[in-house]
């Protein structure tokens, strides 16, 4: 405590208030660090470069297979220890859920066939499709996405300030583009008139895709994109503020591309990110 705070105070008067002798202070620091201090001082270094690198996104779980990666030696519950002594934690920690789904329409509307299975043996047999939105000082940016449920990985999108149709064909049609799925593919998505319409779902029978929706009022039936939602939530938009849509385009382009597909880790896939568990599969 005295040495960080030499540059504020007197050294002698911390001395004399905390009852340590001064040469004793000083022999202190000039004495070299243990084996074990040496080792602990290492391990916190780690943390804090891991800590920094996630954007100060990721907790103790995510950073230990950050250094077990590195082949720097430790335990889950020490690397949570030192966390907590340096006050280094995750940045994530607002609960987020908002409703964007109309589903009071006329259009036709499916059977829940996926039934919470959110499971899949290999790529392109289940996606789960869904809209959000992100507040900005022009006014409301919605998003659509759609999530590969083998990897968890978003496999398209599109961004725009209204929520038309369009908005979803468009994220619809680049998954298709970027994955060229064989069949049969599942395509699970919410009752909302986006994705009832006449537009959307000619786009599915077009490339032969199954269709299912959720229950009324359920978001528990497409819990895998309301948790992409949550994360995407709380890591990046509620630690900012966006002025102009674009800028939130670019942060959450950047979000989805760089961070979440590539480098964010999930516990459910081995702690490994969505590009790195499907080139395991291959």
């Amino acid at each position: 405590m005295i040495h960080d705070q030499q540059d504020h105070f007197n050294i002698t008067l911390m001395c004399e208030l905390l009852q340590v002798s001064r040469q004793g202070y000083y022999d202190w620091i000039d004495r070299p660090l243990s084996p074990a201090a040496l080792q602990r001082a290492t391990l916190v270094e780690a943390i804090r470069q891991a800590h920094v690198e996630s954007h100060c996104r990721y907790g103790s779980p995510n950073i230990h297979q950050d250094l077990l990666e590195q082949g720097l030696p430790c335990c889950l519950n020490t690397v949570a220890t030192r966390m907590k002594e340096h006050g280094i934690k995750s940045n994530v920690g607002r609960k987020f859920r908002v409703t964007t789904t109309d589903s009071q329409h006329d259009h036709p509307v499916f059977e829940n066939r996926l039934n919470r299975d959110f499971t899949a043996n290999a790529p392109n047999q289940k996606w789960a499709a869904d809209i959000t939105y992100i507040p900005t000082d022009e006014g409301f940016l919605y998003l659509a996405g759609i999530v590969d449920l083998f990897s968890r990985k978003i496999v398209g999108w599109s961004m725009k300030d209204t929520l038309h149709t369009d908005l979803c064909v468009e994220a619809l049609e680049m998954a298709l583009a970027s994955r060229q799925p064989r069949f049969p593919l599942l395509h699970h998505s919410d009752r909302g008139c986006q994705y009832a319409s006449r537009e959307y779902q000619d786009t599915l029978a077009a490339f032969t895709l199954d269709c299912s929706m959720s229950r009324v009022g359920n978001c528990w039936d497409n819990a895998v994109v309301e948790s992409l939602w949550a994360s995407l939530k709380n890591e990046l938009v509620f630690q900012r503020t966006f002025a102009t849509r674009q800028q939130a385009k670019d942060a959450i382009f950047e979000w989805i591309v760089v961070w979440y597909n590539r480098k964010r880790r999930h516990s459910s896939l081995g702690y490994v990110s969505p590009e790195a568990f499907e080139a395991q599969q291959n």
